[in-house]
């Protein structure tokens, strides 16, 4: 289902861009329900998507060789899943599994990196809102590791 720029607009990650940006990508945005234990990434799989979550919630999880699924990270609506569509070599580097029923905007990787490309103008905004996803990770990362390895 596609949708529209009234409901990109109202995603918090999109509130940095410049105001007619969110219009401009309604045209690759679909509107996708979440599904409980759903799978929107795996770990080392192509990362193909971008997720604006608007309801539910998804786990951020990695695999631990000894302690298995390891979660590292809850997100919910007005936040975000995906990172890894934007750096080379596009693999996803966690898992990402829904845990509560919802809805999120998604978006094809190779169309948006094609969109960033083409408009600098936006692509300098929506990075620094990407490093801000990223930080966030690698954040949560680090304190789940320490506790890994108490």
């Amino acid at each position: 289902m596609t949708t529209t720029p009234a409901v990109l607009a109202s995603h918090p990650f999109l509130a940095a861009l410049p105001g007619t940006w969110a219009e401009h990508l309604a045209a690759g945005a679909t509107l996708m329900p979440l599904q409980p234990d759903a799978y929107l990434a795996r770990e080392g799989e192509a990362a193909e998507s971008f997720y604006l979550i608007r309801s539910g919630r998804v786990a951020i999880e990695l695999q631990h060789p000894l302690r298995g699924t390891v979660p590292v990270q809850t997100v919910g609506p007005g936040e975000v899943v995906g990172w890894s569509w934007l750096i080379p070599p596009h693999t996803w580097q966690f898992d990402a599994r829904v845990v509560t029923a919802g809805e999120a905007l998604a978006f094809e990787a190779v169309w948006l990196r094609a969109q960033l490309d083409a408009h600098p103008d936006v692509a300098v905004p929506a990075l620094k809102e990407m490093l801000h996803v990223l930080a966030g990770r690698l954040a949560a990362t680090r304190l789940h590791c320490l506790d890994l390895y108490r």
